[in-house]
């Protein structure tokens, strides 16, 4: 049987640490990012955010189901500062756009935690707000459920897809990364056109794009795909 976690209010401890600080849910959360941050998430353990709380490791499991509970308290913290300051302004496109570009970026600014929490579904409040959002937009925006489920579930896929390519990139050791970027002009730009002739034509543009996300772009073309079904449907 899984362990029950204990309600945040009675968790609470009610002693300062090692360190004079009153743990929280929160800060243990923020304490990982920091240290996913600062060491990867091969660095990332019980044992290392127990000394880095200045609290016996055990403390931690007081709060959360594990340590993969705690994983799901990081991407939920993720999700959430996309959300804060956002609001639906009713013209669909743009404030899914706005979302998306948010969502990614709070994602990229953490790209340790992104590769860590990308991938999972943590079933929490904020999680569940940002899903709710997506679908009231368009539902809002008067796209027929199928629809609105379909396009919700490329949008969410997409921005997420994105957040761990790109952030996978980023958590990457600075000469991986730098060796990484320098191929589109070291090697893709230096092809003979004989024998890779498109190559060779867009070198210079490849060179210029290739090393940006094409986050942006893809969510543009998402978009503009959900607009032409929309628009088709309102002229059936």
């Amino acid at each position: 049987m899984a362990k029950q976690v204990v309600p945040e209010e009675a968790r609470r401890r009610r002693r300062p640490t090692r360190q004079g600080t009153v743990l929280s849910e929160r800060l243990i959360v923020e304490t990982a990012l920091r240290m996913l941050r600062e060491h990867g998430g091969a660095g990332l353990s019980a044992r290392r955010l127990g000394a880095a709380l200045g609290a016996d490791p055990s403390t931690l499991y007081r709060y959360f189901d594990g340590m993969d509970g705690l994983t799901l308290a990081i991407g939920e913290e993720l999700i959430g500062r996309a959300l804060d300051g956002w609001a639906a302004t009713g013209e669909w496109r743009r404030d899914l756009r706005e979302l998306g570009l948010r969502i990614h970026g709070a994602y990229l600014a953490h790209p340790q935690a992104a590769v860590l929490t990308a991938s999972r579904v943590t079933g929490r409040p904020r999680e569940i707000a940002a899903d709710e959002a997506v679908l009231g937009v368009l539902r809002t925006a008067g796209f027929p459920d199928p629809d609105a489920v379909a396009i919700y579930h490329a949008f969410i896929d997409q921005s997420l897809a994105f957040a761990a390519l790109d952030a996978g990139a980023l958590a990457l050791a600075e000469t991986s990364r730098a060796s990484d970027e320098r191929q589109w002009e070291s090697t893709y730009a230096r092809l003979p056109a004989e024998q890779y002739p498109h190559i060779a034509a867009t070198a210079r543009l490849l060179a210029a794009r290739m090393n940006r996300s094409a986050y942006p772009v893809a969510l543009d073309m998402l978009l503009g795909s959900a607009e032409g079904r929309l628009q088709a449907l309102r002229t059936r």
